[in-house]
């Protein structure tokens, strides 16, 4: 292997200079270090090196062309707390057969038959919104708001059985598993204490409960001579085409559990940045609504309408270029590696920041403007396809990009359709970059009817 040295940031100080700056803002950091150290370096860890790279080639080579060499990053374990061992945790020959066994479920005709469902979930929102209007309540947190209604979508198309009292109190279980692994993974000099002051306990009896209230769904389900056909249908009737079995009862926990968390966090905190964007951006949501107007007008857009709304899409993408929910991917090398040139040491940790790569000037003009024409028609033909990945990219590529596409353009339709939005004065967004890009203090927005 070369000998080439890969450059290194060190930063300032003496106590963990590097990890302690890149831990307190990664976006950012990422950013500016991909201007002054360059798109491929490593940064001094905690007594690890992390390599950080926006590089293409690097991340081809990671994700695509050597990709079962590096496995989930240590950030991952904590989430196997909730999660399980699911699509987003698993690893190796356990992952190809679960991931081999729940494609079909979600390509896009699959997913045809919960259109009618979003649809509804979703006018039964603008209802109870024009009714919060009326009400004499105009500004809104669009943050939880876009929470509670995803999570009303994903737990609908999941457990389309379920009581409502069932539905919240799946709901309130996995909100607080996520919470708490959320505070591992953002804390973890703290988890020791959690030991002590009982939430690793307050944890482990909810998720008892989850466990237990999800078996009895899935009992249930299998004595139906007539089952709906939703995502839990979808998981019950898989099967590996090389053994004929199906999924375990505890897969099927994690696979459910799985597809809730990532399937309404990451479409929630797209439509929250996206209507952060759009409230800002007048003159974009005039011609975003003149769009639905004119394709629409005024009923409820069927699934065959989304094609027709190619600009309500170019929104959806141009917001996650700039937000991106998922904004960095996290390998670790499972044997030394050679990449560019550069030896990769065995347990080497990767940070490929989706943050910084959509905003390199390499391949964006004015990177950090607001601008959903770079995804018109022929707008993206010279661009590098690794160069927009908000779903991630190669074999680990997101399962539920498809469902949640769907969902947003569907959604944003609707609520342009009938609201109008501006930005509440003194409300500055923020980015807080947890497992997912939250918001920070939230997205405010003042909500007027058309």
């Amino acid at each position: 292997m070369s000998d080439r040295k890969l450059p290194v940031y060190r930063g300032k100080g003496w106590f963990f200079p590097g990890s302690r700056e890149f831990l307190a803002d990664p976006l950012h950091f990422t950013v500016r270090e991909a201007e002054r150290t360059g798109d491929f370096y490593r940064v001094p860890f905690f007594g690890r090196q992390l390599y950080i790279s926006t590089n293409l080639e690097v991340i081809r080579h990671v994700l695509q062309v050597n990709h079962r060499n590096y496995s989930k990053s240590p950030a991952y374990h904590q989430l196997r707390l909730a999660l399980g061992n699911g699509l987003v945790t698993s690893e190796g020959d356990f992952w190809r057969r679960q991931r081999r066994m729940a494609q079909p479920g979600f390509y896009k005709a699959a997913l045809t038959g919960l259109f009618d469902t979003m649809a509804r979930l979703g006018e039964s929102y603008c209802e109870k919104l024009s009714e919060r209007l009326t009400a004499g309540e105009t500004t809104f947190d669009f943050s939880p708001e876009m929470m509670k209604l995803t999570a009303d979508i994903v737990l609908r198309t999941l457990f389309s059985t379920a009581s409502l009292e069932g539905q919240q109190r799946i709901y309130g279980l996995i909100m607080e598993a996520q919470e708490y692994v959320m505070y591992r993974t953002t804390h973890p000099y703290l988890i020791p204490f959690t030991y002590i002051n009982g939430r690793h306990r307050h944890f482990l009896r909810g998720k008892a409960s989850f466990d237990s209230l999800i078996n009895s769904m899935i009992a249930e389900r299998r004595r139906l001579d007539a089952p709906p056909a939703d995502l839990l249908q979808m998981l019950l009737m898989a099967r590996d085409e090389e053994t004929g079995e199906g999924m375990s009862e505890t897969q099927l926990r994690d696979e459910a559990i799985t597809l809730f968390a990532a399937g309404h966090e990451t479409s929630a905190n797209a439509l929250a940045w996206t209507f952060h964007l759009l409230a800002t951006h007048p003159g974009h949501l005039a011609r975003l609504q003149a769009e639905v107007d004119e394709a629409l007008n005024g009923r409820t857009p069927t699934l065959d309408d989304l094609s027709h709304l190619p600009y309500t899409r170019q929104v959806i993408d141009e917001a996650m270029r700039l937000y991106p929910p998922a904004y960095a991917v996290g390998r670790q090398a499972d044997a030394t590696d050679e990449i560019l040139g550069y030896r990769i040491p065995r347990k080497a940790i990767f940070f490929l920041s989706i943050y910084a790569l959509h905003r390199d000037p390499r391949y964006w003009d004015r990177p950090d403007e607001f601008d959903p024409d770079r995804f018109a028609p022929g707008a993206t033909a010279d661009r590098p396809r690794l160069a927009y990945m908000p779903f991630g990219a190669g074999p680990r590529m997101c399962i539920g990009n498809h469902f949640a596409l769907m969902e947003m353009q569907l959604l944003l339709a609707l609520l342009v359709q009938r609201f109008h939005f501006r930005p509440v004065p003194g409300r500055k967004a923020e980015m807080n970059p947890l497992v997912t890009l939250r918001p920070k203090n939230g997205v405010w927005v003042e909500v007027k009817r058309r």
